[in-house]
């Protein structure tokens, strides 16, 4: 068996982790895919791509109101999605061959553990001082009646069709439904979006998913509380049957997009032979320093947590790297804010805890929430539904979340998470910064101030 220092499987975060530290090192990469992983290739990155260019849509649409009279021509589907994988795909090769030519193995075949820190790759075994697993997760295919009998498309699979869909029916009601809804809703697609739920983003503040619900209703029609039964083809499309509250219906489209969370690649990696626990979600179990169960072998992203968060999968790879050159010197996440955005429309952006989790958790809370139209900037933008929220601590004043839904969210966020990385109060980032004026994070501003 040929033996290595270190084996990294995965390339997304993955492959962040080698760097010129490990030169010294006998190093392998195990990527049956492509390298850069779920985000480069079928997530955040040419998802967000269609997303701008889906706001500059919506943008023109609804220049009315601000006196502009634009219409938007039909949209040439195929020239925007090449735009977008003519720039992604080209890296997959240059990834591979960077690290070839700088001495690094790669094994383009599926890796799995046969026993403690030895792989089976085809029908090679190799073995490591040090293994860090990072394959990421995929898509979850629901077991919906009629399901395998019916062309359907997950996020890995809809943003590389031929044509925009004239209907499109999307299971589920989370963060990659809410952005494809905006996307095809945008570029002309009728959407019918099918919630199990009372409301869209049920994992957002309460006031926040009940606002998006609100404005989503207006854009597609959305089911709530509602579950798919079954799946059939009709025609060259599907019919969907639907379980409302007032009864089946019979929803038709011409594509169906199953959109009902993620899970693990854990189930591909042999980690039961390899030694890995597992928790019952199958996410590999690491301490706070992404050791796992087996001595030399670390998890770290999708595999290993739930975040399912590409800058948390890049501060663990950071941690990881240090953490396997030193030792001696084992680290562990210093910041535990775990920021998120989703980029529909409106953008939503989410940091802490939320009013429900404060309330369920019995955990005191000042809350201020503050409106965009409340600011010159919101008054320029004719803006009426966006607003900041910001939850405090009543005793040592610190902020234990903030949740904004509106144009620029993920940016405007951003220094609110600073505020509570660094242990900030409310008083002080609200009474100690100056805020731009005219500029939009005056309703930042303005909702710390009022806490």
């Amino acid at each position: 068996m040929r033996h290595y220092d270190l084996v990294v499987l995965g390339t997304g975060s993955g492959n962040m982790l080698l760097n010129e530290e490990f030169a010294h090192l006998r190093t392998a990469i195990v990527e049956p895919g492509r390298f850069g992983g779920t985000c480069l290739n079928r997530g955040c990155i040419p998802s967000k791509m269609f997303v701008v260019t889906a706001d500059a849509v919506e943008g023109a649409r609804a220049a009315a109101r601000l006196g502009v009279k634009a219409t938007v021509e039909p949209i040439a589907w195929k020239a925007v999605r090449d735009r977008v994988f003519h720039r992604i795909d080209p890296l997959h090769d240059s990834a591979l061959n960077y690290r070839r030519e700088n001495g690094v193995d790669v094994y383009t075949e599926e890796g799995r553990f046969v026993a403690p820190r030895v792989l089976q790759i085809g029908t090679e075994r190799i073995t490591a001082d040090t293994f860090v697993v990072a394959v990421g997760s995929r898509p979850v295919v629901p077991d919906i009646p009629g399901l395998d009998t019916v062309p359907y498309h997950t996020s890995d699979t809809v943003m590389r069709i031929d044509d925009v869909p004239a209907s499109m029916v999307v299971i589920g009601g989370g963060f990659i439904a809410a952005e494809f809804s905006h996307v095809f809703g945008a570029f002309g697609t009728h959407v019918t979006i099918v919630q199990r739920g009372p409301r869209l983003l049920m994992a957002e503040d309460e006031q926040v998913s009940a606002r998006f619900t609100e404005l989503a209703s207006q854009r597609h029609r959305v089911l709530l509380d509602a579950a798919v039964t079954s799946v059939e083809r009709d025609g060259d499309g599907v019919a969907v049957t639907v379980s409302c509250p007032d009864g089946d219906r019979v929803v038709r489209a011409a594509t169906l997009l199953v959109c009902v969370g993620r899970q693990p690649n854990s189930d591909r990696l042999g980690a039961a032979a390899g030694g890995l626990e597992l928790d019952e979600h199958g996410h590999i179990v690491t301490d706070s320093a992404y050791r796992t169960s087996v001595p030399g072998v670390w998890a770290l992203g999708d595999v290993a947590n739930h975040f399912q968060l590409k800058h948390m999968a890049n501060a663990e790879s950071r941690l990881v790297r240090h953490n396997v050159l030193h030792p001696e010197d084992v680290r562990t996440l210093a910041n535990k804010v775990a920021p998120h955005a989703v980029f529909t429309s409106p953008q939503i952006a989410s940091v802490g805890l939320t009013e429900q989790e404060a309330r369920r958790r019995g955990i005191e809370y000042l809350v201020s929430v503050r409106d965009y139209a409340q600011t010159a900037y919101g008054w320029a933008l004719e803006d009426t539904t966006s607003f900041v929220k910001v939850l405090a601590n009543p005793l040592d004043r610190t902020i234990l979340g903030a949740h904004i839904i509106g144009p620029q969210a993920a940016t405007l966020i951003q220094p609110l998470i600073q505020a509570m990385t660094l242990g900030l109060t409310a008083d002080r980032i609200a009474e100690d910064v100056l805020y731009i004026h005219p500029a939009l994070t005056e309703a930042v501003e303005q909702a710390l101030l009022a806490l």
